[in-house]
């Protein structure tokens, strides 16, 4: 169920079997901290009743999957269509429509993952009869593959276990197709992320007897500033790729905490900082060269207090993707997006995982990311039918070589 108010001015818009699929997709609040079950069980119903194989892959709690799908029986290796399930939170942000209802108004579709990316997800699940049959009657000759994950959005976590599984059992598709929200243009390149924890562990003591105690607060701000003089350094001197906005790898300290009074030398302290590194960039030579900074420190700390040190941890973190503009599956999906150019960006998605494993891949959705996240995320209808008429066209050329 939807609500409606004034149509897209463009006239460009999904079909009606598309707006119900997303609208469906959208009632799903699935965000990342919850499970998913709900959406992923009913897609898989949904995709059995056309035929399709189901693989399901579960989290340690079994309250979260992966889904992989395949229609068709040809062993040609297929098509992957890929997105993610799980959406950001609303907390705190002030929507002028409930985000959990698809909302038509000036020719935009407004609701949580509208854009990121539950738009991409409802067209291609709307076009599955029209591949049966396409399948069936031979016009297309190689599978087609869905495969929807969780937990993107905090660091690509589910789409490693579905990736392991395909792996495990030999499936090698010839292609990828991410829908990210990119405005319908082919994407070329992202830059991996990654992310860290350090906890900083000291000695308390009062603060008028500083020599006895071990800062942690002190000695996680000197390993702050350290990381900080490595971005300020790779701003300076990394090769520049101008494809992205911001055309070097970046580091930046995103949370901190510690202390418990102003007159305690506090004994914990903890922090967590972002790296995103270019294609070519070598994410373990920096992470290497902060560890043995933070190395230096704790032995510092230790002549003070044994029991003192940090741990520094690598949270998580995603491959980059680096495609060319030349490779079959970007020229396959600049024909069928009616796309001249192609762009890199900075955020992440499962793409570079999927390149990783040998699988050719390309990004290319409907909707801005600039939309996405934000209170009234939208895409608009215009999108979601260009994102259509490049699914009809797939009947017409097939997939991109591997």
């Amino acid at each position: 169920m939807h609500a409606v108010s004034k149509h897209d001015p463009s006239g460009a818009v999904p079909s009606p079997a598309a707006r119900t699929m997303i609208d469906r997709l959208i009632g799903f609040p699935t965000v990342s901290r919850d499970s998913n079950l709900g959406l992923i069980e009913w897609v898989r119903d949904y995709l059995h009743s056309h035929g399709a194989k189901i693989r399901l892959t579960h989290d340690a709690t079994r309250k979260k999957a992966n889904l992989f799908a395949t229609l068709g029986d040809s062993p040609k290796p297929g098509l992957i269509l890929s997105g993610h399930t799980d959406v950001v939170p609303v907390d705190g942000q002030q929507w002028d429509t409930d985000p959990f209802l698809a909302t038509e108004r000036d020719g935009k579709l407004f609701a949580r993952g509208s854009a990121d990316m539950k738009g991409f997800i409802g067209i291609i699940l709307a076009q599955a009869p029209t591949f049966v049959a396409a399948l069936d009657s031979n016009r297309l000759d190689a599978p087609l593959h869905y495969a929807l994950s969780y937990d993107e959005e905090v660091g690509c976590l589910g789409v490693r276990g579905l990736i392991r599984d395909l792996e495990e059992n030999g499936i090698r598709p010839a292609g990828c197709v991410v829908g990210e929200p990119t405005s319908m243009q082919p994407i070329i390149a992202h830059k991996g992320t990654h992310r860290f924890r350090c906890v900083v562990h000291g000695r308390e003591a009062h603060s008028s007897y500083v020599t006895h105690g071990v800062n942690a607060i002190e000695y996680a701000a000197r390993l702050v500033v350290y990381i900080r003089q490595i971005a300020d350094r790779l701003a300076q001197i990394e090769q520049r790729d101008y494809g992205f906005t911001v055309p070097y790898s970046t580091l930046s300290t995103g949370l901190i905490r510690g202390g418990i009074a102003a007159n305690v030398v506090p004994k914990d302290c903890e922090f967590h900082f972002d790296m995103r590194t270019l294609p070519q960039a070598s994410p373990d030579a920096l992470y290497q060269e902060i560890r043995t900074y933070a190395e230096v420190l704790a032995r510092e700390m230790q002549a003070i207090d044994p029991q003192s040190g940090i741990d520094l941890v690598w949270a998580s973190q995603t491959a980059g993707l680096a495609a060319s503009e030349t490779d079959a599956i970007v020229q396959w999906a600049m024909h069928l997006s009616n796309n001249s150019t192609v762009g890199k960006v900075s955020y992440g998605t499962e793409a570079g995982l999927f390149q990783k494993m040998g699988v050719p891949t390309v990004i290319c959705g409907p909707g801005d990311i600039a939309d996405a996240h934000r209170p009234n995320e939208f895409v608009a209808l215009e999108q979601l039918a260009q994102c259509e008429a490049f699914m009809n066209r797939i009947l017409d050329t097939g997939y991109a070589p591997a």
